[in-house]
Order: C-alpha cells, then structure tokens, then sequence
C-alpha cells in the first residue's frame, strides 16, 4: 500500500539533490509535486490543502537548521507534518481490560471476519509472550452473508481460539445469547462478527444500535477496506455518528491500494488506526505506529516492523544458531539452507524489501526479485540433493559429485556451481564477521 507514495515522495527528494537553496520557486516546486503526489494517492482535496500549507509554512522564510541541506530540510519538514496527520508520537500498544467483549464492524467485503481472527491470534500471542494464556471466544452474528459464519469457524480454528455458533438467527437474540456463553463458560475475551451491507444502509445501522445497546461492549472496532480510499473516510463517519468507535483496522494493505485512508484517517476523524492487515494468514496484522507508517511512505523503511516479524517467526534458537556460526566463522551449506528458509517465513523478497530503508522505493526490475526467489528453491533443492558430508564439507565436490547433485535437483551442473559460488561469499563475509569481533561489534562501528 505505501509503495506508491513512497515512490511518489523519493522522486520529489531526488530532484531536490542538486539544489543549494530553498528559495520560493524550490518551495513552490516541492509544494506543487507533494500535492499531486497526495492527490494521486487517493487522499481528499481539502486535507491535501491543509497539508501542503503546513508544508508550506514551515519551510518559506525559515532558514536552514544547522548543516542540513535543502533536499534533507525538505525532507524533515515534510516528515514531521506526516506525522501529525498519521497521528504523532502516539504509539499506545493495543490491549482489553479482562474480562472485555469487543464489537467488530464494517462493511461486506472489508475483510472484517478475517480480520477477527487475525485480532484474536494477535491477542493470544501477547499473552504467550508474558506466559500467560487467554480464553478468547469468537462469534458471529452476520447472517445477511453466505456462510459468513462458517467463514469465521474456519478461521478461528486457524488462529487457535474457541468459536460458538448460536442456535438464533435473530441478530439481537443471537448476541444476548453468545454473551451469556460467553459469560457463563468464563471466557476472558470475545470477539463480535456483526453483519455488513455492501454500502452503508439505516437498517444495518439500526441493528448494530440496537446490539451495541443490550451488549456495551467494552470496545468497538471499525474495519475499513484499504482499497475504497476516500469512500473509506465516508464510512467511518457513517458509523461514528450512528454508533461511535474507538479505533480503526486498515485492512488489505498488502493491495494495489495507494495509502491515502491511512494517510487521511488519523487527522479527520481523531481516532487511530491500530492495526494494519498485511496478508491472508492469521499472523499477517502489523500493529500501525505512525512514525514507521510516515518511515515507509518516504521511502525510509521500517526495520523495527522487519525485526518484530522475524521475531514472530523465527525462533529464537534458530536466530541463536545462525549468530553462533557466523561469529565463529564457520558457515556450511546447512546453515545456508536455513538461511534461505528463515527469509521464505519472513515473505517474498519484494515484501522484505519494503521494509529495508532506500530499497521500498527502489526501481528495481520485478523480473530480478522473481529470479532471486526462482533462486533461492532452486538453492534448497540443490542442497537437498547432496549427502550430510557435502553439505558440511563443500569442498569434497568434485565434477562427478556435483553432476549426481545436479541430477538429483533437476539442474544443470552450472547452477551447482552458481550456488557454491554464493555460499563462499557468505564464508568470506562470516569470517569478517569474526575479525570484527562478532555482528554487534560490526554494525556498531
């Protein structure tokens, strides 16, 4: 979703580079392309004016601070202004008081039902971090959808949380009757699927009054499609005023969709959004932090996201292991293979590259990230082939031993050859690693 304007706020930096000045036709300039950039985003006109002014007011008149250039002046100036509309420093981390029922609303098609067992798997990782365990009960009273409830016993099976299906078909009576399960057989959290509507409509509005009045659930959470763009922001105030919200869920931010409702939401409605949806799989929720979400759209990165998704995935044992053998210089082809596989659980290539700063708005060819990956399983399907000696001692392969290997993954003896080509530079970088006295000591010079 921020690949659009992350592309879109790197093409104004460049062509700031060469500049000495910041005089008013520079500012004019860079105010003329962040709006069209904004524009082109998706994000309403009367925002993109209020943005670009507080631009614009920050920068004519106002001299350089301290030794920074026009393109990096520019570039702080438009951070910091992003950051207030995305919300400032407020970074408050999700969570419920215990016990807590929580009201999920939004439109058909928003990727709400998903998204509660994405909050649901979210929920019962936390508490696992702190040793605890959660009883969290899903249920849904979505009935105008086919199989929207069967949907959501999937998907809470999936995210490893309780799921009851009420006997009514009743809207009303079916939440008085999933909260007194709930109630009775002492679950901690419960999470309410209710009913959409393509478009906003009164009685979808009326039922969900009628549900949050006999329900007062402790939190109502608003799901809202990345893709609608400004549609998105009519929504939210449709149910603001009907039923208020706390917060708001983007969902289908790993979509063509250019950014402008994450851009836009925080500054017209003052609510935050705490979440993003990033993918299919119950893991794919990312907690939103402004100044991360303003990192990526200009282009900066997002490391700390990149290393709490490894951290998730990657176990620590594994992450242990792999330091060890590059600190102690010895790297083998083991070690490479799990390599490769701890970046396939992180994501494609392209979807890391997005995280690691400069590389997001990169032009890099779509065919040369679709050919690292072609390369990686063909990699593993290489190191597979070869016998536990081969793969400790790469060294034994001589040109019989690799045409059996070859043979053996379905490649020619020159993509053997590719892959120990690789692997020995990975030696040749563990041993530097060595002679720096381990990564920390590397990275901290």
């Amino acid at each position: 979703m921020f690949d659009f304007l992350s592309q879109k706020f790197s093409s104004i930096f460049s062509s700031f580079s060469g500049k000495k000045t910041l005089d008013q036709a520079s500012v004019d300039e860079a105010i003329a392309q962040v709006k069209d950039a904004l524009l082109s985003a998706d994000v309403p006109y009367d925002l993109v004016e209020q943005f670009t002014q507080s631009v614009s007011d920050e920068l004519v008149g106002k001299k350089l601070i301290g030794s920074l250039k026009p393109q990096e002046q520019l570039l702080k100036v438009v951070n910091d202004k992003l950051l207030t509309f995305l919300g400032g420093d407020d970074n408050r981390s999700f969570s419920v008081t215990i016990p807590s029922a929580l009201m999920v609303m939004g439109l058909q098609g928003s990727g709400k039902t998903t998204t509660i067992a994405k909050l649901a798997y979210f929920l019962k990782k936390e508490a696992e971090k702190r040793n605890k365990s959660r009883r969290i009960l899903v249920a849904s009273v979505d009935f105008y959808r086919p199989a929207a409830v069967d949907q959501l016993q999937v998907v809470a099976g999936q995210a490893g949380v309780d799921f009851y299906r009420a006997q009514s078909t009743d809207p009303l009576e079916a939440a008085l009757e999933i909260q007194r399960y709930w109630r009775d057989n002492r679950y901690e959290i419960m999470l309410l699927d209710t009913a959409g509507r393509l478009h906003v409509d009164s009685p979808m509005l009326q039922e969900l009054q009628a549900i949050d009045r006999e329900l007062q659930p402790k939190q109502k959470l608003l799901v809202l499609d990345a893709m609608t763009g400004q549609e998105s922001l009519a929504v939210a105030r449709a149910f603001d005023q009907a039923i208020g919200f706390q917060s708001a869920i983007l969902s289908k931010t790993d979509s063509d969709s250019r950014g402008g409702a994450a851009f836009s939401f925080r500054y017209a409605l003052k609510k935050p959004i705490i979440f993003i949806g990033t993918g299919e799989k119950v893991e794919n929720l990312d907690q939103f932090h402004p100044e991360r979400v303003a990192g990526r759209m200009l282009g900066m990165g997002d490391i700390k996201t990149l290393i709490e998704q490894a951290e998730q995935k990657i176990k620590k044992s594994e992450q242990d292991q792999m330091t060890n053998s590059f600190e102690q210089g010895k790297m083998t082809l083991n070690d490479f293979a799990q390599q490769m596989d701890m970046v396939n659980r992180l994501g494609s290539l392209s979807s890391v590259m997005k995280y690691i700063p400069g590389m997001g708005s990169a032009q890099i060819p779509e065919g040369a990230l679709e050919q690292g990956q072609r390369e990686m399983v063909q990699f593993r399907a290489i190191i597979s082939s070869m016998t536990l000696k081969e793969r400790v001692y790469p060294r034994v392969l001589n040109d019989s031993r690799k045409q059996r290997v070859a043979k053996g993954a379905g490649v020619g003896v020159s993509e053997v050859n590719k892959l120990l080509s690789r692997f020995d530079q990975m030696q040749q970088y563990a041993k530097l690693v060595k002679k720096s006295g381990g990564l920390r000591n590397l990275f901290n010079k």
